[in-house]
């Protein structure tokens, strides 16, 4: 076994990225998982607890805006241990009972630490993680977001019953000081590709769009032609910001709100509300796996784009049918095709991104994706809590976040034109 074989990544690794990714949003998970109990505990109101989720992404998209630079200087494990420390201090903030500001600032401590794990770990799948194998991880890592889901959405009302929601949340903040000791474990088993090409960027296409493109400068070779400096970002960069922020909207409006719908307009129990995103959130897990294979093969991203928006809006058709007609069913089929799409958005967002940016500014380049996924976050529910909050309730809610995937759709369009025009 020659030494390229035996510096093939382990398994640890990946359980590694996918973490980073989770950490950051397990307090909000689990929050959501039990608001039922924060708003009757706490005496707020539905457009109040939005405000956590605003506050949290909030931070997130100034963060990734503003820190992306940052981390293109400082080592991976230096930015891994940051993002760890502070989602653990987020859910050790929940546990101080101090009333709903604190709440606040755990909520903006969860958000910057959602402000480094994309950069940092598409840094590390470019240089540390051979070609074959990096958009395949990209797509395990980033249902990180849905294994947190899936985690806090079963952990916090389980251990809500027998701790409290403060105690459940300091139980959890285990999780990601384990992670910690970890990513110093598999970082240190894991050095640089000494393979230059493996480093910069990932070229991964179809065989058809390989000779279809070979008299032509590659999307890939473009991007290192004209680097990320800190005036000019490709305007594909923008682009799939500007997708990020609309999906983002539509995204956390519905994650935030989901458990709270369940619970109040179809009469579930709190624990069964909490099962409603769990399982919602294994689909994200299945689904963002699946979108990276097709991204793995040669898809087109702009098409996959405008699949999944469509694939939204037959989701919130159906969120839309389950609280006017009462109808169980139709919730976990809208769940499902949310799931399936919308969170499989980020992977297509990412992939892209791998496929075009040189690694010596990957960290920059997906903070100002990320910054625009974040910001639609942060928008979401705070726009959604204030329309559950109007006469229409959740109705309204629902035909709003339909609407928001239909111009999803829209701007798919005009990304698939702007790829033919370039053609």
């Amino acid at each position: 076994m020659d030494r390229h074989e035996q510096r093939v990544p382990s398994r640890g690794l990946l359980t590694v990225l996918l973490g980073a990714v989770g950490a950051g949003p397990l307090m909000l998970y689990g929050l959501s998982a039990v608001s039922d109990s924060i708003i009757v505990d706490l005496g707020i109101s539905e457009a109040q607890f939005g405000l956590l989720a605003t506050a949290c992404f909030a931070c997130a998209a100034i963060g990734n805006a503003t820190l992306g630079r940052v981390a293109d200087k400082h080592s991976d494990n230096s930015l891994m241990t940051v993002v760890f420390v502070l989602a653990a201090a987020a859910l050790m903030l929940v546990a101080i009972p101090a009333g709903f500001w604190m709440l606040l600032i755990a909520a903006a401590a969860s958000g910057i630490a959602q402000s480094f794990p994309n950069g940092v770990t598409n840094r590390i799948l470019l240089q540390r993680v051979p070609t074959s194998k990096r958009i395949g991880w990209v797509g395990i890592k980033q249902s990180g977001v849905q294994v947190s889901q899936l985690t806090a959405s079963l952990a916090f009302p389980l251990l809500a019953a027998v701790a409290g929601w403060r105690g459940a949340a300091l139980l959890i903040a285990l999780v990601p000081l384990f992670l910690m000791v970890l990513s110093w474990r598999s970082l240190r088993k894991t050095p640089l590709l000494t393979d230059a090409a493996s480093r910069s960027v990932d070229t991964t296409t179809s065989t058809a769009e390989s000779e279809a493109d070979e008299p032509k400068t590659s999307t890939a070779e473009a991007a290192e032609s004209v680097p990320v400096t800190s005036s000019r970002y490709p305007g594909m960069v923008w682009a799939l910001a500007a997708f990020g922020l609309l999906n983002g909207v539509g995204v956390q409006a519905t994650n935030v709100y989901l458990p709270l719908f369940s619970v109040r307009e179809l009469g579930f129990s709190l624990v069964l509300g909490g099962i409603t995103a769990a399982v919602a959130g294994a689909i994200g897990v299945a689904a963002r796996v699946g979108w990276a294979r097709q991204m793995a093969r040669g898809a087109s991203g702009p098409r996959l784009l405008l699949l999944l928006a469509f694939i939204a809006v037959g989701g919130a058709v159906m969120f839309y049918g389950a609280g006017v007609s009462g109808w169980a069913w139709m919730l976990w089929v809208a769940a499902a095709l949310h799931r399936t799409s919308a969170l499989g958005v980020s992977v297509v967002l990412m992939s892209a991104l791998m496929r075009s940016i040189p690694a010596t500014s990957m960290a920059s380049a997906s903070g100002m994706v990320t910054a625009g996924m974040f910001t639609g976050f942060a928008l979401g529910p705070v726009a959604m809590g204030l329309l559950v909050s109007s006469p229409a309730g959740f109705s309204l809610g629902w035909a709003v976040v339909g609407v928001i995937y239909l111009l999803c759709a829209v701007l798919a369009v005009v990304l698939i034109r702007a790829a033919r025009r370039s053609e």
